[in-house]
């Protein structure tokens, strides 16, 4: 593809906001919730990233595409957004591990995608009004036209995306290709049986299957309306709830599965969703921000007033007066001070807002998958003692 002779397209957001630009993905057209993404690297991770199902996303990195694509980076099988925002791209990456461009990849994949816009103007909006709806489109050019489908579509909250993109069928982790860029390769090197854990999927990144695979577990995968029951009869030494798109409140299955699941006492550990879910399971309330946390540099800290800078991206939080007297907070994002973390002062199970498996981002956090594992082999000893 020519930068020159490049498709025109258009976006437009619900409130009648109109930006023009040109296509560098596929034609069509696509609507979503706006939002923004400030990491200088990673785009292929956030593409692949299930918990942007359902979701524009703004690129405020101003060049996209150096790196090109690689299947190593993939964290699912394929693109889960609905659409990309950039302000520049480039067409032939400059990196060993390419195997394709970025506009080629979204052209394979079908993904709309929109270059040649005023990103920090679309940022600034976003963080003055809110995320909103939008639409990108090669096909409508007309803005009054896109700007009714895009007023047509649902808004974020209530939305219950999960299914979307939960496994179909259980399945047990087991790596292709093991990863050549593990940065802990020692994390798990014990003598002891595996710990067996079970992985609820709301919309799982494959790296966060790779660090409990690094620290000594064997993961089974089941869907996201697996009973308890049927995740109990696993025998699991530990139980995961992972992260996923949409509004948590709205995946009601999985708060009746993670509440039933509390009564078997079983060490449990949540991420991103994962973590609403398990404080909404625990009597808490959820609600949306005004336009979420997108980005690797987030920080969050409380405990021994250390700070972690982390990976986040999520849309909504849990309300912190909600939380009742048996769950303390163990983070808080230290940007606007919503709950990043909790622990339940008698259950073994404990959860955060954000991502410690990376991919991308920093690793500052990574010691909490080691927590995950103590957890369960403080629980293996006391069923051996008992």
């Amino acid at each position: 593809m020519s930068l020159f002779d490049a498709q025109p397209a258009i976006l437009v957001l619900a409130d009648g906001t109109v930006f023009h630009g040109k296509s560098f993905g596929a034609s069509g057209t696509t609507i979503g919730e706006v939002v923004f993404n400030t990491g200088m690297t990673g785009y292929q991770e956030v593409l692949t990233d299930p918990s942007y199902c359902g979701q524009i996303v703004t690129f405020t990195y101003p060049e996209l595409g150096n790196t090109g694509i690689n299947p190593e980076d993939e964290e699912s099988s394929g693109p889960q957004i609905r659409g990309v925002i950039a302000r520049n791209i480039t067409t032939r990456p400059s990196n060993w591990r390419a195997t394709q461009s970025l506009p080629n990849y979204l052209k394979q994949h079908n993904v709309v995608a929109i270059y040649d816009i005023d990103t920090r103007a679309l940022t600034r909006k976003i963080r003055s009004t809110g995320a909103i709806n939008g639409g990108i489109s090669t096909t409508i050019l007309d803005p009054n036209e896109l700007l009714r489908q895009v007023q047509a579509a649902p808004s974020m909250a209530g939305l219950n995306l999960v299914r979307e993109v939960t496994t179909s069928n259980t399945y047990e982790w087991v790596e292709a290709t093991p990863s050549e860029w593990e940065f802990s390769p020692t994390a798990g090197a014990s003598d002891e049986a595996p710990f067996n854990v079970v992985a609820l999927d709301f919309g799982l990144k494959r790296n966060i299957l790779r660090r409990l695979a690094s620290y000594g577990c064997r993961i089974t995968v089941v869907p996201a309306d697996t009973s308890a029951e049927k995740i109990l009869a696993h025998n699991p030494d530990g139980i995961f709830l992972s992260n996923g798109p949409g509004d948590p409140a709205a995946v009601t299955e999985g708060i009746a599965t993670a509440r039933e699941l509390l009564k078997a006492a079983k060490p449990m550990f949540g991420i991103c969703m994962g973590h609403q879910i398990l404080g909404l399971s625990l009597g808490a309330d959820t609600f949306k921000l005004k336009f979420g946390h997108r980005g690797l540099n987030q920080p969050a800290g409380l405990e021994q007033r250390q700070v972690e800078i982390t990976s986040q991206n999520h849309g909504f939080a849990i309300t912190e007066e909600s939380l009742g007297a048996d769950v303390e907070i163990t983070h808080l994002n230290l940007n606007d001070r919503t709950v990043a973390g909790l622990r339940h002062k008698e259950l073994p199970l404990f959860s955060v807002q954000y991502h410690p498996e990376a991919s991308p981002g920093p690793h500052d956090a990574d010691y909490l998958f080691e927590q995950f594992v103590e957890a369960m082999r403080a629980a293996r000893q006391r069923s051996a003692a008992s």
